[in-house]
C-alpha cells in the first residue's frame, strides 16, 4: 500500500514539474500581455462630432467620453493635448433607426387573433482616424458600424438610454481591440 502512495506522489511531482516547465516555455515564446502598445505613453482622443443626417443630441459627447474612458482606464496611456504618441479622432457618420422585420414573438388579442410584434434596428457608423507616431505603420483610417434590433414599442428615450449604449460600446470595443489588443 505504501508503495502505491509513493508512486502516486512521485507521478504528481513529475506532472507538476512538467507543467511548470511547459508554462515557462510557453511564456518565453509568447507574451500574455495582450497589448500591442510597445512604447506609446500618451494619447489624444478628440471629440467625435455627430455628422449623421439624423442627430441624437447627446451621442457625440457620450461617445467621445466613453472612448476616452476606455483608453485611459484600460491602458497605461496618459491623456494629453500636446504632441501625443497616439491620436484618435473621427466622426459619427450615421445614426439611423429603421424597421426590420416582424418577429416570431406573437400575442393574442382580445378577439382571439394573433398579433406579431415588429422590430426596429438602430445602426451607428463611426469613421476613425488613428495615428501612431511611435509606430507609423500601425496608423489607419477605418469605418466601424454596428447595430441592435429592438422591439418597435420602445420610446425614443428608451432607445437612447439602452440601445445606443449597446451599439456604441460594441463599436468602442472594436476600435480599442484594433488599436490595443494584440490578437
Amino acid at each position: 500500500m505504501r508503495s502505491k502512495i509513493k508512486n502516486i506522489n512521485l507521478r504528481q511531482t513529475i506532472l507538476t514539474g512538467v507543467l511548470f516547465a511547459l508554462l515557462g516555455t510557453l511564456h518565453s515564446c509568447y507574451s500574455f500581455s495582450g497589448s500591442s502598445l510597445k512604447g506609446e505613453q500618451t494619447v489624444q482622443i478628440n471629440e467625435f462630432p455627430n455628422n449623421a443626417p439624423l442627430v441624437n443630441p447627446t451621442l457625440s459627447q457620450q461617445f467621445s467620453t466613453d472612448i476616452q474612458n476606455r483608453f485611459l482606464q484600460r491602458t497605461t496611456l496618459k491623456g494629453t493635448k500636446e504632441n501625443p504618441d497616439m491620436l484618435i479622432e473621427g466622426e459619427i457618420t450615421d445614426y439611423s433607426i429603421t424597421p426590420t422585420t416582424i418577429s416570431s414573438n406573437t400575442q393574442t388579442n382580445s378577439a382571439g387573433g394573433v398579433i406579431q410584434q415588429a422590430q426596429n434596428k438602430l445602426t451607428i457608423t463611426v469613421k476613425v482616424h488613428y495615428e501612431n507616431k511611435v509606430r507609423p505603420d500601425a496608423s489607419f483610417d477605418r469605418t466601424y458600424t454596428d447595430e441592435a434590433a429592438f422591439n418597435s414599442n420602445l420610446s425614443q428615450n428608451d432607445i437612447e438610454t439602452s440601445q445606443v449604449k449597446i451599439v456604441t460600446e460594441r463599436i468602442i470595443n472594436k476600435i480599442f481591440n484594433d488599436i490595443v489588443a494584440n490578437w
